[in-house]
């Protein structure tokens, strides 16, 4: 099976392709988007749409997994950006056909590490022990999309 983990973001969206194999699961791609700053709003979300298509085009995973949206009640512009960016994510993905699943933080975190509130280098040690990876995941986009692939593989396993 290949899962497309996607850690959704205006500026920089990280992703990451795993295969799950029965017992094995193996990194294929990872790396970020990244979108003009002082661009429109909807040029940047149409870049976004643009690089995930081709990723979806290019590996056409069966799933995509997608962090679930979180924002301190603080910031809701920071929210609605972001819900902007994800929408467009959520959107070439199912025009595409793949299965699209959300997952909380949390759940991403305990998945890996046991731990739903574990930082971000606990993370990338993880993520680098279960993948066999000789360095750690950077930057931390692209972490976060490894190990919502994982997240997902794992709930896949179950």
């Amino acid at each position: 099976m290949i899962i497309l983990g996607i850690d959704p973001g205006l500026q920089v969206c990280g992703y990451a392709v795993v295969e799950k194999k029965l017992l094995d699961t193996k990194l294929v791609e990872a790396g970020v988007f990244r979108t003009k700053l002082k661009a429109d709003l909807h040029e940047r979300l149409h870049q976004i749409a643009e690089d995930i298509q081709q990723v979806l085009v290019l590996h056409k995973p069966q799933a995509v997994a997608v962090e679930q949206l979180y924002s301190h009640y603080k910031h809701p512009r920071t929210a609605i950006l972001m819900g902007h960016a994800r929408g467009v994510i959520l959107q070439q993905s199912a025009q595409a056909g793949a299965r699209v699943k959300s997952f909380s933080a949390t759940r991403i975190k305990k998945s890996l590490t046991g731990n739903g509130h574990a930082g971000k280098p606990q993370m990338q040690r993880a993520i680098q022990a279960v993948l066999g990876l000789p360095q750690l995941p950077e930057p931390p986009d692209v972490a976060d999309a490894i190990a919502i692939a994982l997240c997902c593989a794992n709930e896949n396993a179950d």
